[in-house]
């Protein structure tokens, strides 16, 4: 039903001339070294679990590492731009080192932090907030020239589960990422990456409601992220804990790479590969139902 309304989305990525292919979907590998993170926070502490935690990613086949040094789970404060930089480019500086070619995205919602990030090594900015939290994200991002992700949250994670509100969950998302995006490509950033934010101030209903309309967004013409890794969407259903929800996660990135997905950011990168490899075979051998 949608093939009609949209034009040919975007497929590649300049991420300071390295080149990310979209054409099919790839992985964004979770690389978290706060201590509060709600899966692994404090897990990675130094530069060899630095290492060590990205070279598995890239072995599992993730194209992006995304390092983040700030929580953005439920009830999470908001970080101050120093200690944030603090932790964070001593990582970058590891990780950098030992893999040059690697293309790092670092999530943080401070322009400053970004700005610092960027001339540290960095690719792409992820952006929890859409630059709601920063409000001068926006210009650092297009000041830098690098592509920039930015996801839909309602509040700030320290209350966006204070029990949000939706009419038309779908609509009002890309009602939000339209002017958004119109602001963006004003400001000259043309390498835009769709978040909706699944658990980001969103109830259990809200998410799924969400996952269900989520070809929806392809009317962007541009590539869209998801993250479910492990989250509370998935061990809500199951009665089950974020150590034990990698089988849910796989389910939830299968079905949104039928819908047009075409980053996934997991924990995981195995799985993940796994997961779409097998719906790409789908897709090849079913090209009607995906044209």
């Amino acid at each position: 039903m949608l093939k009609d309304t949209f034009f040919a989305p975007k497929t590649t990525l300049n991420c300071k001339g390295k080149i990310i292919n979209l054409s099919a979907p790839i992985v964004m590998g979770v690389i978290n070294i706060g201590p509060d993170s709600f899966y692994d926070g404090g897990k990675y502490r130094n530069k060899l679990d630095y290492i060590d935690r990205a070279d598995e990613l890239l072995g599992q086949g993730a194209v992006i590492l995304d390092v983040g040094a700030a929580s953005s789970r439920p009830g999470a404060e908001l970080i101050d731009p120093e200690l944030e930089r603090k932790r964070l480019l001593p990582a970058l500086a590891a990780i950098t080192g030992k893999f040059p070619e690697a293309i790092i995205s670092v999530d943080t919602y401070n322009s400053e932090v970004a700005e610092a990030a960027v001339h540290a090594g960095a690719h792409i900015i992820n952006d929890i907030s859409a630059g709601e939290i920063d409000s001068a994200m926006f210009e650092t991002v297009a000041r830098l020239n690098v592509p920039y992700i930015m996801m839909h949250m309602k509040g700030i994670p320290e209350n966006m589960q204070n029990n949000p509100v939706y009419q038309d969950i779908v609509k009002e998302i890309i009602f939000y990422f339209a002017k958004k995006t119109d602001r963006l490509r004003q400001l000259g950033i043309h390498d835009i990456i769709l978040d909706p934010g699944f658990g980001f101030g969103k109830n259990l209903e809200d998410s799924y409601l969400l996952l269900n309309g989520l070809d929806y967004f392809r009317v962007f013409d541009l590539p869209l992220m998801v993250g479910f890794s492990r989250k509370s969407m998935i061990n809500k259903v199951l009665g089950t804990s974020p150590e034990k929800a990698l089988n849910g996660t796989t389910v939830l990135n299968t079905i949104a790479l039928q819908k047009g997905a075409k980053i996934l950011r997991v924990h995981d990168a195995r799985e993940a590969m796994e997961a779409i490899k097998i719906v790409e075979k789908f897709k090849e051998c079913n090209p009607d139902r995906f044209s």
